[in-house]
């Protein structure tokens, strides 16, 4: 006889009525992780959210933002490496 139970892993990994939850979730583990990714940026920059694609970083100053800036490409590359996904298209300063 063969069990119907599945893991609540497997129901939230695999069902379509949870993407919005995994998500959610992944979104919140790339600001969750950004100081392990980026420990040296630890005292300029602070990841706030994820939307649509896009990292929202608090950064320290102008000049960091200005700095930042010209390196949000390979930023985005590490996170995306990171997490083996397209998760990060781009960055946005505060």
């Amino acid at each position: 006889m063969r069990s119907s139970f599945r893991t609540i892993d497997d129901v939230l990994n695999k069902e379509s009525e949870f993407t919005n939850l995994r998500e959610a979730l992944k979104n919140y583990n790339i600001v969750d992780e950004f100081e392990k990714i980026f420990p040296e940026l630890k005292p300029i920059a602070q990841a706030v959210k994820v939307e649509k694609q896009i990292l929202f970083l608090r950064v320290e100053n102008s000049v960091w933002k200005s700095e930042l800036n010209l390196r949000k490409n390979l930023i985005a590359e590490k996170i995306n490496k990171h997490f083996n996904g397209q998760i990060i298209k781009t960055i946005k300063f505060l």
